[in-house]
């Protein structure tokens, strides 16, 4: 893991940053805002709901359902999830209560999305995927195998999210003749151009503001709503936990799960990056960013992107393993001739997961080039069926076009090749559900009936 750390002991709220707008005349005391970043959380986490509750037969109400949260910008969407459950009250219950007109859609990655079939964008991907999940009873067709509640909810965190953050906020936003320090944001505002696209960076990540004060256990029980963290993680005491500044989402909740296993310590390092980064700008009091200023904050944006392409490619990782596991599974089940229907269900989830995170890995602005291609050959445009059949393609209509490609128990080898294209190219430390021992014996029995496919 790549870490920058500055000498400090304990850390406040992120809110807690002063107003440094020089001649600001309002009342407000805190310099942060994020609040659109909270919506957009609120809006995938509901999309996600949304995605679930969708019904064979009824495709036009099932799009109107999902663009809802997704393309839309109304007053009046209610917020479907995270949503209060026994022992964890959470407000608001509406989502422009937090930020309104709001989408996902207007935020997510331009630019070309080859892990997908059709040649799109990825807007167009989500919007594809949208009105696929459309003609599906829960968002999964049996019939590919996409769990397309899983594919959308981690591809949307990768294109929204991890893209707007490191490719936006943290790379061209940080040039010194845009959105200067020297002056508001916008009209009225209590914060300078540089404060507010720093806070907007930190709020994609979706780590409650208070972060650096709880430990990775926490914001994991946080995300998971667990009622034995409610009180801590209510910070203002107003009795519910607020789903601006106080919730965990996304990619803060992925690692947070990775880093209380012990082995790694992503949430911490890349919070710690933003909140000195912060603290930075703080200092400057309102005025004109120094060259020496500008390049600490380029170096702290380089932590948070180092370390959140980590957490990405640990996810990858960890897919990749549950998604053999299941190949495993499903192979025993079916050659005893045992109803699979449960086995399979968890193996396109799994596959889904995996799918999702490997795409939103590679809309980050780094060109990952091989390592790409080669991720996007070994996974596929949808995982093998039984009876080998793979999606390749989409036809002059539309349609997913499947054909035999491999067998499971190839396919099952090339989730071990999955692992270990992602050991080899990024610095992963936790590795979860690492199946890269098994690489010489799975290949051994492969070979014994014939030969393994290596695309």
């Amino acid at each position: 893991m790549i870490a920058l750390f500055a000498a400090q002991a304990a850390a406040d709220s992120y809110l807690d940053f002063p107003v440094t707008l020089k001649d600001y005349e309002g009342d407000k005391e805190s310099s942060v805002s994020y609040t659109g970043q909270s919506a957009r959380h609120v809006l995938h986490d509901s999309l996600k709901a949304a995605v679930g509750q969708v019904s064979f037969g009824d495709e036009a109400a099932n799009l109107e359902l999902m663009n809802r949260y997704f393309s839309e910008t109304g007053t009046d969407r209610a917020v479907l999830s995270p949503v209060s459950s026994a022992g964890f009250e959470v407000t608001p219950d509406v989502v422009s209560a937090i930020s309104g007109g709001k989408n996902l859609a207007d935020k997510a990655y331009k630019g070309a999305v080859p892990a997908w079939p059709g040649y799109l964008n990825g807007e167009q991907v989500l919007a594809d995927m949208i009105a696929r999940a459309a003609r599906t009873e829960g968002g999964f067709d049996p019939v590919t195998g996409h769990d397309y509640q899983q594919l959308i909810s981690k591809f949307a965190m990768g294109a929204v999210f991890y893209n707007q953050a490191v490719d936006n906020y943290l790379d061209e936003l940080l040039a010194e003749d845009v959105k200067p320090n020297d002056q508001a944001y916008s009209d009225g505002a209590a914060y300078t151009g540089k404060e507010h696209v720093w806070d907007e960076a930190f709020g994609y990540f979706g780590a409650p503001a208070d972060v650096l004060n709880m430990s990775a256990q926490d914001v994991y029980d946080i995300a998971k709503k667990n009622a034995d963290i409610a009180e801590r993680a209510d910070v203002n005491g107003n009795g519910s936990v607020d789903l601006h500044g106080e919730m965990a989402y996304a990619h803060a909740y992925y690692a947070a799960g990775f880093d209380k296993g012990g082995k790694t310590n992503y949430l911490h390092t890349i919070a710690q990056a933003f909140y000195d980064g912060r603290d930075v700008i703080r200092k400057a009091k309102g005025d004109t960013l120094s060259k020496r200023e500008r390049n600490k904050l380029y170096d702290y944006a380089d932590v948070i992107a180092a370390n959140w392409e980590l957490v990405l490619a640990e996810a990858a990782f960890k897919y990749a393993g549950s998604t053999y596991s299941d190949i495993e599974k499903l192979n025993i089940i079916l050659e005893a001739d045992g109803n699979a229907a449960e086995a399979y269900r968890t193996y396109a989830k799994h596959w889904g997961e995996l799918k999702g995170f490997a795409m939103a890995l590679q809309v980050g602005g780094r060109d990952l080039g091989e390592t790409a291609f080669e991720l996007n050959s070994l996974i596929g445009f949808s995982p093998v069926l039984p009876g080998d059949s793979q999606v390749v393609g989409i036809d002059a209509d539309g349609e997913m076009v499947q054909r035999k490609t491999k067998t499971l128990a190839e396919y099952q080898a090339d989730m071990v090749r999955v692992q270990a294209l992602l050991a080899a190219n990024f610095d992963l430390q936790a590795k979860s559900n690492d199946v890269t021992a098994s690489m010489t014996e799975l290949l051994e029995q492969l070979n014994s009936g014939g030969s393994v496919e290596n695309d």
